[in-house]
């Protein structure tokens, strides 16, 4: 990897994790779950539809054929990802989050076998059981406290991970015919609709939060939600794919430090272990698994974590 992806892909990542302790310090200052991602996603929609009309600028609306597949996988990968994602934060660490939300790759290479045919080597399942491991050590374990309890969070966050894990697993067709910030546009604007059911007492709400939440909102609904995504498609475009997105693998670990110096937050022993279980898989997975979901991976630009 050259240094110039290098620089953007970790701009790209920690930007991208920002939004974990983000999130969860939005919720401690006033915003209720359900406002925080209309008022994030209604930033973000204002501020692609800004640039789709920017003089200069090639955007393509998308084909007639693809609207309904576009709106299932908004309606997929942002609205149930980010309810998963705030809901879960209400009670489960930032640190947490992103190592589940880590995990996404594991539920993205079962759709692969059982739904897509694709096929899975030993090592593959490997990685598979000891990613599912991890994630059922952080499932008991992943409270923002120390008490070893199933925890109703991160089943919000499991479903949010399964959201995105079904966005990276069907999107493939669709990058074929759309760019990157074109097709992260489209499931944007899809994807805010349904947040319009958290609009009662959205204008009430927001006048009882305080103004580092407000800051915090703007700041994630701009830069995870669209700068992550240019910065994303500039690394992509200057280095090797397959490098490129193994940067991804260390999200988890800014998500934790950031969490640790913005909340003074730092995952119980038991939930490291899982996470690092989980990750583990997912590099096995990634490294030694079905070569076809390899090179699934390495050819597909990253549009979920997005998502955060």
């Amino acid at each position: 990897m050259n240094t110039k992806s290098f620089l953007f892909a970790s701009i790209t990542v920690i930007i991208w994790a920002s939004s974990f302790p983000a999130i969860r310090m939005i919720l401690h200052e006033g915003y209720s779950p359900g406002h925080l991602v209309l008022t994030r996603y209604f930033i973000a929609s204002i501020i692609f539809a800004i640039y789709a009309m920017w003089p200069g600028v090639k955007f393509r609306l998308p084909e007639k054929k693809d609207l309904l597949q576009i709106a299932v996988l908004g309606w997929t990968g942002i609205s149930l990802y980010h309810i998963g994602v705030t809901f879960g934060e209400e009670t489960v660490s930032a640190g947490t989050t992103g190592m589940i939300v880590g995990a996404a790759p594991i539920f993205t290479s079962l759709i692969a076998v059982f739904f897509l045919k694709e096929r899975i080597r030993l090592f593959g399942w490997l990685g598979l059981v000891l990613g599912f491991v991890g994630i059922a050590i952080i499932t008991m374990a992943g409270s923002a406290g120390p008490v070893f309890q199933l925890n109703k969070g991160v089943l919000f966050i499991l479903m949010a991970t399964c959201a995105t894990a079904v966005m990276f697993a069907y999107q493939k067709p669709l990058l074929k015919r759309y760019s990157s910030i074109e097709l992260t546009a489209y499931f944007t604007w899809v994807g805010t609709i349904p947040f319009f059911f958290f609009s009662p007492g959205w204008i009430e709400g927001l006048q009882q939060a305080t103004l580092e939440a407000h800051l915090a909102t703007i700041f994630i609904g701009i830069f995870p939600t669209v700068i992550g995504y240019v910065t994303w498609g500039l690394a992509l475009s200057s280095g090797k794919a397959s490098s490129v997105t193994s940067m991804l693998y260390i999200e988890p670990v800014f998500v934790i430090v950031l969490a640790w110096l913005w909340l003074n937050e730092w995952p119980n022993m038991v939930t490291l272990i899982g996470g690092a279980l989980a990750i583990s898989g997912v590099l096995v997975i990634h490294m030694l698994g079905s070569k076809s979901f390899r090179q699934r991976k390495q050819n597909r630009p990253h549009t979920g974590t997005i998502k955060c």
